[in-house]
């Protein structure tokens, strides 16, 4: 290491002869211009921080957005004294905390100020020196909510709030998240009601008190808390709770029918029925029905965050875009959240994670979140399967696989942090998601083949997520522990079977497919959407050219994605682009449509004119095959693995 005191000569000589790796070490440790000395970041030790650390979060400004924190630290000793503000946050599998809504930060001790410098190099930490004879040090502060979407995610509206504790506080650096105590005390404004997995300890008037928990369970444990509010006990006479506590723009969005409502209750019923264990003393899904609240799907050990349009109820017949959410965030209590990946399992929320293994924290979970969606009504058994012919078009036409892996795209989390991208089909994205689904339902219906249909990934599910009945503390796994499992069901050669699919790229490189061809089914191409994309696509006022021109458009006819090596990606084409006009006349979906069907004959081009930015141009497409819309169609004479996965279970 180079110390400080090098000779401004010695500087001079090594900057001249140093590598450009070297030259950036250098400047790393140049001591920064600061008022005070910038101490190293205590390492993390296993051992209890002493004391509670009471957090009161008033909640009551609805107007301006604004959450007031006061927080209470107890402190054992006098000088230096570093806090964190959580920086890697489970569930966003990246260095994502909204540090930037954190402000107004005053610490005191004993109604005497504490300055605080935050380190240049880790900037979520902030130094200070605690004063000779303090007990404790007082931190008063706000996290601002985004008063518009441009801003980030909006957690309070008029109507209902989000407190997601890990962006609502500060916490000592140097221990495991699990050995810091803190109790949470809310503010709610009046007439609210809440839902949350804390526990309550006491109430005076709207202020409420709850339980003291270690740091990992309170930043696991969020809550909605909302005007319009009702609760619904999903598992009546149940070994523990499971409640539906939502919030509504509306109270008219509340009004769930008794089909609706059993519905939710199967979803408890088939995952009980999936995995057997419970890892939870109660859970709490917390859903709110808003156009307004900032729109999340998150999940948690003992509950989960799910935002669904207000329509979610009242709307059932047309609205499908989250009704698959409940059953995927409800998986993650075993698939995540007790069990969860080794290089997931950190000492505190500022130490980083890897994603390796989130093909199957996550991956696993879209699979089985599907399944379980069309097991308990959620969807039909149809619109699963077309929404799974909809997710492997996507991935079989993934062209960005001819140069990154799906096994990369576990850094995407990190590297791109759910930012828009242009070239999503080139680019690829977080796509350990559906192709990871893809893979497991190959790993499912390989399992039941093999066996001649005696087991399934669901006997996999069992005996990896479904043991230790009531055991809540988080048991890491890793890839080895995945292949055991697997071979513990069936014998095969797992390790190459997954890392084949995981690590393939190139141009011979191909979508995991088989376990379509092996359930039964085989992805094809109509002239007609299928029913479940119209009324989906209806929904999100998409317009879907993607198999055929190569693009899709949203509202205004603005083009929202074009794939990649497409007629319209030759033609010239980018999203962000507005089509005006479609064969001379003004541009609508239906015309487009009939354009390409026009089109078939190979003496008529598609011709549009396009907006980009202030300038407009013609441009011609060559594509002659007509509307292309996927679907699955049987292969005769075959089991129907796929059939029979996505059939209910009844014990």
């Amino acid at each position: 290491m180079i110390q400080s005191r090098l000779s401004a000569a010695g500087l001079a000589l090594l900057l001249v002869s140093a590598a450009p790796a070297a030259l950036a070490q250098v400047a790393s440790t140049y001591p920064p211009a600061l008022p005070a000395p910038q101490p190293a970041i205590p390492a993390v030790r296993d051992v209890a921080y002493p004391g509670v650390i009471r957090l009161d979060i008033d909640a009551t400004n609805l107007t301006q957005h604004i959450f007031a924190i006061t927080e209470t630290i107890p402190v054992a000793q006098s000088g230096p004294m570093t806090l964190f503000f959580p920086e890697w946050l489970p569930g966003n599998h990246g260095p994502v905390g909204p540090i930037t809504q954190l402000a107004g930060i005053e610490i005191s001790a004993d109604g005497q100020r504490v300055e605080w410098v935050r380190d240049t190099l880790s900037p979520f930490a902030y130094h200070l020196t605690v004063p000779a004879g303090a007990t404790e040090l007082k931190i008063v502060m706000q996290h601002l909510s985004p008063t518009a979407d441009n801003q980030g995610r909006v957690t309070m509206t008029p109507e209902m709030l989000n407190i997601q504790w890990e962006k609502m506080l500060l916490y000592p650096a140097g221990h495991w998240s699990r050995n810091i105590t803190v109790q949470p005390t809310v503010t709610f404004p009046a007439g609210w009601n809440f839902g949350t997995a804390l526990e309550p300890e006491s109430k005076s008037g709207d202020v409420q008190t709850f339980k003291p928990v270690n740091l990992e369970v309170l930043v696991d444990s969020p809550v909605f808390a909302g005007l319009h509010y009702r609760q619904i006990d999903l598992n009546p006479g149940g070994r523990s709770p499971v409640r539906a506590n939502i919030v509504a723009d509306e109270a008219k969005s509340l009004e769930a029918t008794d089909d609706q409502i059993q519905i939710l209750r199967n979803l408890v019923d088939q995952m009980d029925r999936l995995y057997g264990a419970r890892h939870f003393d109660h859970y709490d899904f917390l859903i709110a029905m808003t156009d307004k609240l900032g729109g999340i799907g998150l999940e948690h050990h003992r509950s989960s965050e799910n935002s669904v349009d207000p329509a979610f109820f009242t709307g059932w017949d047309t609205h499908l875009a989250d009704r698959d959410l409940l059953s995927h965030e409800m998986n993650h209590s075993w698939d995540g959240k007790w069990r969860r990946p080794a290089d997931q399992y950190v000492p505190n929320f500022n130490s980083p994670m890897q994603n390796s293994l989130l093909w199957v924290y996550e991956g696993q979970t879209q699979y089985y979140g599907q399944v379980i969606a069309a097991r308990s009504g959620l969807l039909t058994k149809e619109q699963a399967m077309e929404s799974l012919a909809m997710t492997a078009a996507t991935f079989d036409a993934r062209v960005g696989r001819q140069w990154r892996a799906l096994q990369d795209t576990t850094n995407d989390p990190i590297i791109s942090q759910r930012q828009p991208k242009a070239w999503l089909s080139w680019q690829r994205d977080e796509d350990y998601y559906s192709e990871g689904q893809l893979i497991w339902l190959d790993v499912d219906t390989t399992i039941r083949e093999k066996t001649n249909g005696r087991k399934s990934l669901d006997d996999f599910a069992k005996a990896f997520y479904g043991v230790q009945d009531g055991d809540y503390a988080p048991a890491p796994y890793t890839f080895d522990d995945v292949v055991a499992a697997l071979n513990g069901v069936v014998a095969n050669d797992w390790a190459t079977f997954l890392r084949t699919r995981l690590d393939a790229d190139g141009p011979d490189a191909r979508a995991p497919l088989d376990g379509l061809t092996r359930g039964g089914w085989r992805l094809t191409y109509g002239e007609t959407p299928t029913a479940y994309q119209k009324t989906l696509y209806g929904e999100l006022k998409r317009n879907d050219f993607t198999y055929s021109l190569g693009l899709q458009t949203g509202e205004g006819n603005r083009i929202r994605s074009i794939q990649w090596g497409s007629p319209a990606f030759k033609a010239g084409l980018a999203s962000g682009m507005e089509i005006v006009a479609v064969s001379g006349r003004a541009a609508a979906p239906d015309r487009l449509a009939e354009a390409v069907t026009a089109a078939k004959d190979p003496a008529i081009p598609v011709t549009l004119i396009v907006k980009d930015g202030d300038q407009f141009r013609t441009v011609v497409l060559d594509y002659h095959d007509g509307l292309r819309y996927p679907r699955l169609e049987r292969i005769a004479g075959t089991p129907d693995r796929l059939g029979d996965i996505l059939t209910p279970r009844r014990r």
